[in-house]
């Protein structure tokens, strides 16, 4: 009997997961509407007041997502009313859902990486992630490692979609 040969572990293909870089911390998401009157009507002492009285320091190193769930129209001032009283406890504030709370962990993270070391390479973005990677994630991946990679494909290495390869030149 013939021995198997797992050729894509013998492969040289560079895997780059987004999981590897997936931010620690607790999110949570603060819905605005908890201080409108009917969760609609921004009464702007009784919300300053509700804020005033809310426990912040239960937010301590929580990333945070600022938003509105109900269709309520409410000022702009409202969100950074609310960023202001987070700011001395959490780590990091957006206004918008928890989606966009990662999109912008990852816009902040895959930014600061060295991608030289994929100079040359075939690199495969790896998908199929079990943590909340954000589309966007894999945008701005594919767009830092497509000036060093030779070639850049998604998936798994046994059934990757090739999406970029580089142009010879002579």
């Amino acid at each position: 009997m013939e021995e198997i040969i797992n050729k894509v572990a013998q492969s040289q293909l560079e895997v780059f997961d987004l999981e590897d870089y997936y931010p620690k911390g607790i999110r949570t998401q603060i819905d605005i509407s908890q201080w409108l009157i009917e969760g609609f009507l921004l009464k702007e002492k009784d919300f300053r007041e509700a804020l005033k009285n809310h426990d912040w320091s239960q937010y301590q190193d929580h990333l945070v997502a600022i938003h509105c769930s109900t269709d309520a129209i409410v000022p702009a001032w409202s969100s950074i009313l609310v960023t202001i009283q987070l700011a001395p406890f959490a780590k990091k504030i957006i206004n918008g859902s928890l989606e966009d709370l990662e999109a912008s962990l990852y816009e902040e993270l895959l930014s600061k990486i060295d991608y030289s070391g994929y100079q040359d390479k075939a690199v495969i973005i790896k998908g199929c992630s079990r943590k909340p990677v954000p589309m966007r994630g894999y945008v701005l991946a594919a767009h830092y490692l497509q000036p060093f990679a030779r070639s850049i494909m998604y998936g798994e290495a046994c059934s990757a979609v090739p999406l970029y390869k580089k142009v010879k030149t002579v």
